[in-house]
């Protein structure tokens, strides 16, 4: 057959099998009903495949169109799979979370229904495709063919778009994540903003920040703050029992003098948005909209000259936040009793050995006061099993499988709870930890990345567009231990924190709060995103 024969055959593949879950969320719009949805099912089919004949003509030739026709197979296989299993899009944030997955969580996302998926969808047709010889025509003839191709293409998706337009309109205004369910276009489009508008902007210079920082004079009397910040993976807020969640996944922490802000959100629905976002002085709106990279609060903490060290038992790690400070790898550290063979570890290996790892850190900046960040392995899924060990597993069954929807509802929310429900002694044993350090004023801070769907509306995991994103992928916990030491000398209260558990606050005030927490005088600072400035002044 001739090359045009053959690009048709593959796309009538892609726009069909390679869309399902797409014609499956139009199938459910009911402004798109009956015979009246039935016609406009198939315009948008003509409209996606005049796309992909556009985009193909540009590499129909001899020794490109086999290797191109062969990608969008496999990248629309793969694509329809965690759209249809997980409930997710593709966009430039799902595009960056898959760039930079490693090894162990892509090992976590493979599964029998996956691999079969990718073979019946993707690599059977692309072997189909290799046996096919293929009849080239002249090299002058085949220009002209495909200037044909890309006009005959333009061409077919205006007039249809033209016959359908309100519809069309109507249904990407109203359902805007019916864009990123066009397979395998959506991912090709957002891999190409992740090259045009890279996800670090890293290429210029790191800004400097807070170059004025300092810390306020000490008062006689009083001793060094010594502060733990958690930074958690994955956990929502109402699925927190301090929270008012019916099931009682934080009874240590119910037991410590502790403040939850009950109304507390994400500025992302992922770890590579929210975690330098958070440690940004920016706020969400402006830290989307920014042309560069600057320092954040690790920076501005050390600058003030206090000592400073991140943690990091995060397989993604802490996304360039803390590229500037003393870092230690829970990987790396190889600790049988909390570490498996594939070098996964519980979150309280990052407690061991601290004191070694805090008395390690230059002593002038020591007798300022310590600042540890601790990034959680937390709740990441999709293999929440595996994030608590045996002996905290209070909810069973467990979903003991990463293709989730293998399980049902029930099995993956225990899972889940489960992680929470450990968390919750993590946290606990934290705080034990830091009542054991004497000639300090400790402080403990818990504040997570983004939350997590857990099948409602068939959605799982996290990553949506954070405009149409669910509540629970935005909504997450803030908790706070202040020590009675701590409590004197800041004059900020658990008492005046818990008064304040159902305001709104985000990620914007996490900059702010802890620079006023710790008495980090800056420029930066803007006291009006800081939850603790009021708590000062009473």
């Amino acid at each position: 057959m001739g090359p045009l024969a053959l690009t048709l055959i593959c796309v009538l593949w892609l726009i069909s099998l390679g869309n399902w879950p797409l014609w499956s969320q139009l199938a459910r719009l009911p402004e798109v009903s009956g015979l009246r949805g039935v016609l406009f099912g198939a315009a948008f089919a003509v409209i996606i495949g005049a796309g992909l004949m556009l985009l193909l003509a540009l590499l129909t030739w001899r020794w490109t169109l086999k290797p191109a026709l062969t990608v969008c197979l496999l990248a629309a296989a793969s694509g329809a799979y965690f759209m249809h299993a997980y409930g997710v899009v593709i966009d430039r944030t799902m595009m960056v979370n898959v760039l930079q997955t490693d090894s162990r969580e892509a090992r976590e996302l493979m599964n029998g229904r996956m691999l079969l998926t990718v073979l019946l969808l993707g690599v059977l047709p692309a072997v189909w495709l290799w046996r096919q010889p293929v009849v080239w025509p002249r090299a002058k003839r085949l220009v002209w063919h495909n200037l044909a191709q890309m006009v005959g293409a333009v061409v077919v998706a205006v007039a249809t778009l033209l016959l359908v337009f309100q519809d069309f309109s109507s249904v990407m205004r109203n359902h805007t994540q019916m864009r990123y369910l066009i397979n395998p276009l959506n991912g090709f489009y957002a891999l190409a903003l992740v090259a045009v508008r890279p996800a670090d902007r890293g290429a210029g210079p790191v800004l400097p920040l807070a170059e004025d920082a300092r810390l306020t004079p000490p008062r006689a009397g009083d001793k060094p703050p010594l502060a733990l910040f958690v930074v958690g993976e994955t956990a929502r807020a109402d699925h927190i029992g301090l929270n008012g969640y019916a099931r009682p996944t934080t009874p240590q922490l119910a037991g410590e003098d502790v403040a939850s802000l009950r109304n507390a959100w994400s500025c992302g629905t992922n770890t590579a948005t929210s975690v330098p976002c958070m440690f940004s002085a920016l706020g969400r709106e402006a830290f989307d909209q920014r042309k560069s990279n600057s320092e954040g609060l690790v920076d501005a903490l050390q600058r003030a000259g206090l000592a400073v060290l991140w943690i990091d038992n995060q397989a993604g790690g802490c996304k360039g936040v803390c590229t500037r400070v003393p870092t230690v790898d829970a990987k790396t550290l190889h600790d049988s009793a909390w570490c498996d063979a594939s070098g996964e570890c519980l979150d309280e290996v990052m407690l061991q050995g601290l004191d070694a790892r805090i008395a390690a850190l230059p002593a002038e900046r020591r007798a300022r006061g310590v600042v540890v960040f601790m990034h959680q392995m937390g709740s990441h899924g999709p293999a929440y099993y595996k994030r608590s060990p045996p002996a905290l597993k209070a909810f069973t069954p467990e979903c003991t499988t990463s293709a989730l929807q293998q399980c049902a509802r029930e099995q993956i929310v225990n899972a889940y709870d489960n992680t929470l429900r450990y968390t919750d002694h993590f946290l606990a044993a934290s705080i034990n930890w830091l009542k054991r350090q004497g000639g300090h004023a400790p402080l403990l801070v818990y504040l997570s990345d983004h939350g997590e769907s857990l099948g409602e509306n068939n959605v799982y995991l996290h990553g949506l567009p954070y405009r149409f994103a669910p509540d629970a992928q935005k909504h997450v916990p803030w908790i706070t231990w202040l020590s009675p030491q701590f409590q004197q000398q800041s004059g900020i209260t658990t008492a005046c924190l818990r008064a304040k558990a159902d305001e709104p606050v985000s990620h914007d005030n996490y900059f702010h709060s802890v620079l006023g927490l710790l008495g980090v005088q800056t420029s930066v600072y803007q006291p009006a995103l800081d939850i603790h400035a009021s708590c000062r002044a009473s």
